[in-house]
């Protein structure tokens, strides 16, 4: 059985800016600084793999300032392509260049142990790619992201699409209650399953298995390629947890 989630719209009056908005909009800055101390691991002459998101969407601000600078980069969207080239930045495919110096991307949670779960703006294939072609990968953002265990956020699979039902009844057997992101379509013109309630004790063994499944293309557990450094924005600053 595939659960789905109605999509509910409602007309709502505009309303003063409530405890969680300032929240969000200190949440925002946070973001906007680790942006720009990650600019701190880009060397003259590098190549950049970018990621895809909010958090990397900062970054691709805060790295047109240093666009003359590098030799180019490498998106792991079309959205983040596009906002490259509108700043004027060099975008390559990844086949046609030798190497990806650095990769710098968000994630939707992090542990200490530097794995994440990614794939919430639905990029996470290419963007293991990226990171898998990286000399070194540097994740950034906001403290919210921050967790002890991986699994609040619901986790992204790719899915080829006549297969959606064959893996949401394997999610299912793996204790996840999987949900089809309606509307949505990978820029490899996959569905996402979203799963909830998965006990994610052993991130790098459930990405390996989940992986396996017949007609995944991929998860978005990070753990078998973790970041190299995580960089995380707070009330007080920047701080590296490597």
């Amino acid at each position: 059985m595939l659960y789905t989630i109605p999509v509910l719209t409602a007309r709502v009056q505009p309303q003063p800016a409530t405890r969680a908005q300032y929240s969000t909009m200190d949440q925002n800055a946070q973001k906007k600084a680790v942006a720009v101390a990650a600019i701190d691991y880009i060397k003259d002459d590098m190549i950049v793999g970018v990621g895809t998101g909010s958090t990397a969407n900062c970054f691709i601000d805060a790295l047109a300032t240093v666009k003359h600078r590098i030799e180019g980069t490498v998106a792991s969207s079309e959205a983040s392509a596009e906002r490259l080239r509108g700043h004027g930045i060099r975008v390559s495919d990844l086949n046609a260049i030798d190497r990806v110096d650095v990769y710098i991307d968000g994630a939707d949670e992090a542990t200490r142990h530097l794995h994440l779960i990614k794939g919430g703006g639905g990029a996470l294939t290419r963007e293991k790619i990226v990171a898998g072609s990286a000399a070194q990968f540097v994740c950034i953002a906001d403290d919210s992201k921050l967790v002890d265990r991986l699994g609040t956020f619901a986790l992204p699979v790719e899915v080829i699409p006549m297969a959606r039902g064959l893996v949401a009844r394997q999610l299912l057997a793996l204790g996840g209650n999987p949900f089809l992101r309606e509307g949505f379509t990978t820029d490899n013109g996959n569905v996402i399953l979203d799963v909830h309630n998965l006990d994610i004790k052993d991130p790098p063994a459930l990405e390996a298995t989940i992986n396996q499944l017949t007609g995944v293309v991929c998860n978005g557990i990070f753990a078998a390629r973790p970041a190299d450094v995580l960089l995380i924005g707070g009330p007080d600053g920047v701080r590296t947890l490597t």
